[in-house]
């Protein structure tokens, strides 16, 4: 059982506003251009193909409430900050359950803070995933869909607001790329002062590889964290997890610099899996009960420990 600041930190921290934000961010993450049709997992999305994506909102056009979210995020997030949640990850205890039991928990902390909310968690979900099962992906890719916001637990577990849950993610270590959301508001972060954390390469250097940088932390981060050692899934849907908020690399072209061979397929990966996380909420909601059974087959297959230390 997680430590007792953990449970009642649930009681208090308001899960509709978390979603109200997030979902505001998701509006204004809209794909650049078609994805290349390939193969399997990296096939073109075909459940988006009639969706009026203009619908949209632009950064421009982004409400208060994203613009003043990523004044603090862009302000906050910094590489003590970075450090310091990591090594509390280590050593912190930690709560244990399975992914079902995760994704009801949050879906209720949600449900409780206003019950008439038209979209839980747990609904976007499964809507990811039976999007990205209608189109013939792998199973493995269909789980990544089922889980990859789970990582948004975090809000109740010690996260010191909203600015360190969601939102796009960049790296930090170095220069704040100018191709990341409102790159203007990151003034107030002392990162920028730094000599070395200011500069183009900062802490690391051409080609090191992704998986060697340090991106700001988020459910994004979070969940990678967890997945990677306690689950069987392959490399790209941890790359999916890892980088689906990481818009300035998979959408703009910024920190390509820091890539390797490995980090080219990874990027097919994500920009595979991003329609289904931003297109795939409708109306339509699924039937929870219905589906749980194939879907609690599929966490069976790549969580063999069952229950997850999160």
């Amino acid at each position: 059982m997680a430590p007792g600041v953990l449970v009642d930190e649930t009681i208090d921290r308001d899960g509709l506003q978390l979603e109200e934000t997030s979902d505001s961010i998701d509006n204004v993450n809209v794909l650049n251009g078609q994805l290349k049709k390939q193969q399997d997992w990296d096939s073109t999305s075909k459940f988006d193909a009639e969706k009026d994506k203009t619908q949209f909102r632009q950064y421009e056009d982004a409400c208060d409430r994203v613009r003043n979210f990523y004044k603090e995020q862009h302000t906050k997030q910094t590489v003590a900050y970075n450090l310091k949640v990591r090594n509390n990850l280590k050593f912190q205890k930690r709560e244990e359950m399975t992914i079902w039991e995760a994704m009801e928990k949050l879906n209720t902390l949600i449900d409780e803070s206003d019950p008439d909310t038209s979209l839980s968690q747990i609904q976007h979900l499964l809507q990811s995933a039976e999007a990205i099962r209608k189109d013939g992906k792998p199973r493995w890719m269909q789980l990544t869909g089922l889980i990859h916001d789970l990582g948004k637990l975090l809000f109740f577990y010690g996260s010191e607001g909203q600015w360190d849950v969601v939102g796009d993610t960049f790296p930090v270590g170095c220069a704040f790329d100018e191709r990341i959301i409102y790159p203007g508001s990151f003034s107030d972060n002392p990162d920028i002062k730094d000599p070395i954390y200011n500069t183009k390469y900062g802490i690391y250097s051409p080609g090191c590889g992704l998986d060697n940088i340090m991106l700001s932390w988020g459910h994004d981060e979070y969940l990678y964290n967890i997945v990677k050692d306690q689950s069987t899934l392959p490399a790209e849907a941890l790359a999916m997890i890892r980088y689906h908020s990481f818009y300035p690399w998979h959408r703009e072209g910024a920190y390509r610099e820091f890539m390797n061979e490995h980090d080219e397929k990874m990027l097919e990966a994500v920009r595979a899996f991003n329609p289904y996380d931003l297109y795939s909420k409708s109306d339509g909601l699924p039937e929870i009960e219905q589906l749980k059974p194939y879907y609690l087959e599929l966490i069976d297959e790549y969580f063999p420990q069952k229950v997850i230390r999160w």
